[in-house]
């Protein structure tokens, strides 16, 4: 399915926004930010921790514990479809910072600094900040009720 859209006397043709396209997102932003959810737990000692031994971040250490409070709170947010876009701004943010902080100086390449999970995430919750939530959101919710 296609849609025609005429610029200054040119005309192209651009994929048409389907409702499957609302729903693959709304999946998508679900799946992610529930397993995101669990890498923001690991902060706290849960699934094995920091360490693979249980250990937590200590509380209130900058920024590993206020990382991990943000990863949660971010993936709840996202979870549900409420404030979806700053969440997912703030998120890839928070995984942008990590990548260049903790891995970055460990190596070039993601593959060769650990890196490639916090430099996924970043770029997929930017991917989420532009396009929305898609479908199943609390945001909808809200906005169809105004």
């Amino acid at each position: 399915m296609t849609a025609t859209i005429a610029h200054d006397s040119k005309t192209t043709t651009a994929p048409a926004k389907t409702k499957v396209t609302g729903i693959v997102v709304g999946a998508s932003r679900i799946v992610i930010s529930f397993l995101f959810g669990f890498h923001g737990l690991q902060g706290f000692g849960f699934f094995g921790g920091i360490d693979g031994q249980g250990g937590g971040v200590p509380f209130g250490s900058w920024p590993g514990w206020w990382g991990s409070v943000l990863e949660l709170a971010g993936a709840v947010l996202l979870l549900i479809g409420l404030a979806s876009r700053p969440a997912a701004i703030l998120l890839s943010g928070v995984m942008a910072y990590a990548y260049f902080t903790v891995h970055a100086p460990m190596g070039l390449l993601p593959l060769q600094n650990m890196g490639e999970p916090s430099a996924v995430y970043a770029w997929v919750f930017l991917l989420l900040a532009a396009v929305g939530p898609g479908r199943f959101a609390l945001d909808n919710l809200i906005k169809r009720r105004r």
